[in-house]
């Protein structure tokens, strides 16, 4: 299992149930229900961004029921979920589906749909967006990771050059 920077502690989750697929990548800072989980899984090769929030509780209901609201959550194998977002008890998100930046989801996501917003709504499917970002990645700046992120070594002149490349749209690192 990879070592993931900062909280959470996978093997501790794991130990308590948490079931987690291969080739997971779970970005710096998230959050996954350390309470309840147990009723969570993600998929083979599912990417949790920074800052993700994923809750398989909701103490809403505590104070005037005595109880804590509580649910699965599944998130498919493939499936994206960008930096930010939180991913509510009782969901379910689909193989390959995209769930963009700072969405909150409250209802399942179908496979290979792509999901954004606040409550997040399926605006599309996830195949189509990557179909549009690679038409766009023709004719935009493409760079290595090596020598073109912090991790990968960037230089001052490399951070200089892609400022300058970048000044007038996106481009792509590896």
């Amino acid at each position: 299992m990879s070592k993931v920077r900062g909280y959470p502690d996978l093997e501790a989750l794991t130990a308590r149930g948490l079931v987690l697929g291969r080739d997971v990548y779970i970005g710096q800072g998230t959050m996954i229900d350390p309470w309840h989980c147990w009723l969570i899984s993600i998929g083979d090769e599912a990417v949790l961004s920074a800052r993700v929030v994923v809750l398989a509780h909701d103490g809403t209901t505590r104070r005037e029921l005595g109880y804590t609201r509580i649910a699965r959550v599944s998130i498919g194998r493939r499936a994206f979920i960008g930096a930010s977002a939180h991913v509510l008890l009782g969901v379910t998100i689909g193989d390959d589906a995209i769930v963009g930046a700072g969405s909150v989801v409250r209802r399942d996501v179908p496979p290979g749909a792509l999901a954004v917003g606040n409550p997040a709504t399926v605006v599309g499917e996830g195949a189509e967006y990557l179909e549009r970002q690679r038409a766009t990645m023709d004719g935009r700046p493409k760079y290595p990771w090596e020598g073109w992120t912090v991790p990968g070594g960037i230089t001052p002149a490399n951070r200089e050059r892609m400022l300058d490349e970048l000044g007038d749209g996106v481009g792509f690192v590896k």
